[in-house]
């Protein structure tokens, strides 16, 4: 049962309208384990989402049509197998840019996934390039999946077509995110303890390293681009002493927040590839993270039932949504409780915030106020993600289904929408500096 401050009344409280279910079916003997939806995925240019159904398969659906579906068929709509099923073996032959459904074996558990769009301007950050195989145009899609067995995947979004295979990780890639600058640079998060950053536009082949000594890579003469082990990488970040769960980049790509276990949020600067700071607050595990679109505030979701919302510039925390009231102390809060917030996500009005938690309850924010605006039942979810234009918001559950709500729309100020234009430009330490009254600059810095 969710439970409310005081002030409000559960009563009040706005259910959620419900857009659609994709239900995942499964076999008689299906194991349950293996099943789980990590994470769902909509496409920057808002044409594709992307779902882990369970025991490795990614479906991609055009989101247009499965919008039209939903109002066509009603709500429900059980995903099969009807769709058409590609594999690394596909031939270019697919009509490129034209959506179509696709089902994808990526031959592993499923446990993230990432949409990359490409920019021609943007170049390769390799000054050495030898040669390229790939030519990255501006209608290039990719999608990136993270499976069990530590590899990355990348693969064209059009086709279908496997187009790299990046292997560095000796654990569970747990998380993907592209920089937003479309300069197709990759951050994995790993329970290795790692992050890694890949440029997808950096085809050199490099040296490999054994023991400290330089010796010539095998992949140079054979060059198998479906197992490029010591391509593409360019850094490892090192810092978490534990599992690394969740990593997202700021809108304009300069800084990289990635959070794990024993309560850890880093920040990191990604021009630099060096920490900038620790983030202290929590008192369990932090699962995942979130910029603003403006990137001026920074949402961390952990398993101590609270949604902290940070000034990222500055490390002060802003705001605490709590899942539970009153609120539990440090000790219950470090341990098991039925509030696991699993998943945050900002919505591109700089608004509203989504948390989905263990008690069966997804709850939407306002960035202004300490309880959630509206609520919609959920059993089991793990993750979710508002849609390109913000108005749905999509979250997965442990048997590979994706539900889908109405969020909650209204139009934004003149103060607000000047907020984030400045804020776009500006961190905290300029702000603060402007020969404006305090209480502009209060606002400015989301302190009111």
């Amino acid at each position: 049962m969710a439970s409310f401050p005081p002030r409000v009344n559960e009563k009040e409280i706005v259910r959620s309208r419900t857009i659609g279910e994709l239900l995942a079916v499964a076999a008689p003997f299906d194991k349950k384990c293996g099943r789980e939806n990590w994470t769902v995925a909509f496409a920057p240019d808002g044409s594709y989402f992307a779902w882990s159904q369970g025991h490795s398969t990614v479906k991609l659906v055009p989101w247009s049509q499965c919008l039209k579906n939903f109002l066509l068929h009603g709500t429900k709509n059980i995903t099969n197998s009807s769709g058409l099923r590609l594999s690394r073996q596909n031939s270019d032959g697919a009509q490129k840019n034209k959506p179509r459904e696709h089902i994808i074996d990526c031959g592993d558990i499923v446990w993230s996934l990432a949409f990359g769009s490409s920019v021609p301007e943007k170049q390769s950050r390799c000054v050495n390039i030898e040669w390229h195989r790939f030519k990255f145009g501006q209608d290039q899609l990719l999608l990136a999946t993270g499976l069990n067995n530590g590899r990355i995947k990348i693969w064209d979004v059009y086709t279908g077509k496997l187009l790299l295979n990046l292997v560095d990780h000796t654990e569970v890639v747990r998380d993907l995110t592209f920089a937003p600058d479309g300069s197709l640079i990759l951050v994995s998060a790993s329970r290795d303890k790692t992050l890694r950053v890949w440029d997808l536009k950096d085809d050199v082949v490099r040296m490999c390293f054994e023991n400290g000594d330089s010796v010539k890579c095998k992949l140079q003469e054979s060059r198998d681009l479906h197992c490029l082990t010591c391509r593409n990488m360019m850094k490892v970040l090192r810092g978490h002493q534990n599992w690394v769960y969740s990593c997202a980049f700021s809108p304009d790509s300069s800084m990289l927040c990635s959070v794990g276990a024993s309560k850890a949020v880093f920040l990191w600067n990604m021009d630099k590839y060096t920490m900038i700071r620790k983030l202290e607050g929590h008192h369990h595990d932090v699962v995942a993270c979130d910029f603003s679109p403006d990137g001026a505030l920074l949402a961390t979701a952990s398993y101590d039932t609270r949604v902290y919302i940070w000034d990222p510039h500055t490390g002060d925390i802003l705001m605490e949504l709590g899942h539970m009231f009153p609120p539990p102390t440090p000790i219950f809060a470090g341990g098991a409780n039925d509030r696991w917030v699993r998943s945050v996500s900002f919505s591109n009005d700089g608004l509203h915030i989504a948390s989905l938690a263990d008690d069966k309850m997804v709850r939407f924010w306002r960035i202004d106020e300490d309880y959630p605006v509206q609520v919609a039942p959920l059993s089991n979810g793990l993750c979710c993600a508002f849609s390109t234009d913000g108005s749905v918001l999509a979250a997965g559950t442990h048997d590979g289904s994706v539900y889908f709500w109405a969020t909650p729309r209204q139009i934004p100020s003149l103060q607000h929408l000047c907020r984030m234009s400045i804020r776009r430009v500006m961190p905290t330490q300029q702000v603060q500096q402007l020969p404006i009254p305090s209480k502009v600059l209060e606002f400015l810095s989301y302190r009111i």
